[in-house]
């Protein structure tokens, strides 16, 4: 089914409350169904994806897919897609993302199998998220790529023609994204593609290990050879195949992040025991903040302290779950003393400058807030009721928005503006949130 924003309600307030006790189920996980559509659209035969997200990163998704070749019925549940057996097809036209990071990287690499030249291009904020390392790893695998944009960013044209492979590397201290796009392509390489990943560190590292797991599941042959290098069997391509979508860990960060803000409690159903999802990690985090974390089969329930009261772990290093870093920063305004999450500079190239969209909007609120190049402080006031009502900028981002509606369940007067971007996402997440 696709989506489409609704006509956009320009400020949302949110009321307190201190009662929950809810049980919800998220969304199916973006990050799967964007990795799932792809591989479906490259895949040979007929794939069904159930609990597929429908938004606007995976709209735009199915819709250059759909230009390249590949069909795609979102009418129900599953999603039906007819792939291409890896044969792209040249489109007539720029592929337009908007601002999905994973639909522009992914399909950057993709764009590669196409019988001819792909332009890959998205609004004004995508023109400002560097794709330069992935252009750059796709050359050392034989690909004609050329950077239409300023500074590294797109628009990006990729010639086509075919991926030849072999040796390759890749810049991974920007975006796990990058080395993802080079290995969804890869099983369709001339040669075994054996990727060395460089760079300060690897960041985001779980979320290589999602790809793999996924091209697995359809068939591919690929894997880690040790910390920085990875191999990809060329000619072991994908075949359809049904497919499920976990429920998307990003997403419910928001209800267990309520839970402890509040005493409250919140559980939430279909979480796989074994899902290798990073921002489930968040959980690590608040238990030892005072929060109760139990698990029964596929339900995750948080229960948070008495009067939300939280206890600060002081410094936390959040590189392997950046996207729950909004969440967690709004949780440590409550918490008994400051907090420190370090090793997340990748948040400066997302939907907006997070760090600099934290500290702005923290501030906001009465907390002190400071941020450097890959870190940002969050410093409580010494009671919470210091904490007072604000208007909250979005900046365009969902995660912006959902963020500080956290906030808005302890502090009276927070008014999220543009709550409707939460559709990138999550679009029926405010409702979902009342029903708290």
């Amino acid at each position: 089914m696709t989506t489409t924003r609704p006509e956009p309600e320009e400020r949302r307030t949110i009321a307190p409350r201190q009662d929950l006790d809810a049980t919800v189920r998220v969304p199916g996980s973006k990050s799967l169904t964007n990795r799932a559509l792809l591989i479906a659209g490259l895949a040979e035969g007929e794939s069904r994806l159930s609990g597929a997200l429908s938004s606007d990163d995976t709209v735009v998704m199915r819709k250059a897919l759909e230009a390249l070749g590949a069909r795609v019925d979102d009418a129900g549940d599953p999603w039906v897609v007819t792939g291409t057996g890896g044969r792209f097809a040249a489109p007539g036209e720029p592929l337009y993302i908007q601002n999905s990071g994973t639909s522009a990287r992914f399909l950057a690499a993709a764009a590669a199998l196409a019988a001819g030249p792909v332009v890959i291009d998205g609004n004004a904020r995508m023109r400002e998220r560097p794709i330069v390392h992935l252009a750059d790893g796709l050359r050392t695998l034989g690909v004609e790529v050329e950077i239409l944009g300023r500074d590294g960013c797109p628009p990006i044209r990729v010639a086509g023609g075919g991926l030849p492979g072999g040796p390759g590397e890749i810049d991974a201290s920007q975006s796990s994204q990058y080395v993802s796009a080079l290995l969804l392509a890869a099983p369709y390489a001339e040669k075994d593609v054996e990727l060395t990943l460089t760079g300060d560190a690897v960041v985001s590292k779980p979320y290589i290990d999602v790809t793999l797991e996924c091209m697995h599941a359809f068939g591919a042959e690929a894997d880690w050879t040790s910390e920085t290098a990875l191999h990809v069997e060329a000619g072991a391509t994908y075949r359809g195949r049904d497919f499920p979508i976990e429920v998307d860990a990003s997403s419910a960060a928001y209800p267990f992040c309520a839970a402890a803000v509040t005493g409250g409690r919140v559980a939430v159903e279909g979480v796989r025991a074994e899902s290798l999802q990073s921002d489930f990690k968040v959980l690590e985090l608040l238990g030892p903040m005072g929060c109760t974390v139990t698990r029964r089969g596929d339900v995750v329930e948080v229960r948070g302290p008495e009067g939300g009261r939280l206890r600060s772990l002081g410094e936390v290093d959040m590189n392997a779950f950046p996207d729950a870093v909004l969440a967690y920063a709004v949780v440590c305004l409550f918490a008994d003393g400051p907090t420190t999450i370090k090793d997340i500079y990748n948040l400066r190239i997302k939907e907006t400058d997070r760090l600099d969209a934290l500290e702005t909007e923290l501030r906001k609120l009465g907390a002190g807030a400071e941020t450097g190049r890959d870190w940002l402080r969050i410093i409580p006031p010494v009671a919470p009721a210091e904490l007072h009502g604000a208007e909250i900028e979005t900046y365009d981002d969902h995660r912006m928005a959902m963020a500080f509606s956290l906030a808005g369940l302890r502090v009276p007067g927070v008014v999220i503006l543009d709550p409707g971007c939460v559709s990138k996402t999550w679009p029926g997440y405010f409702e979902a949130f009342e029903r708290l």
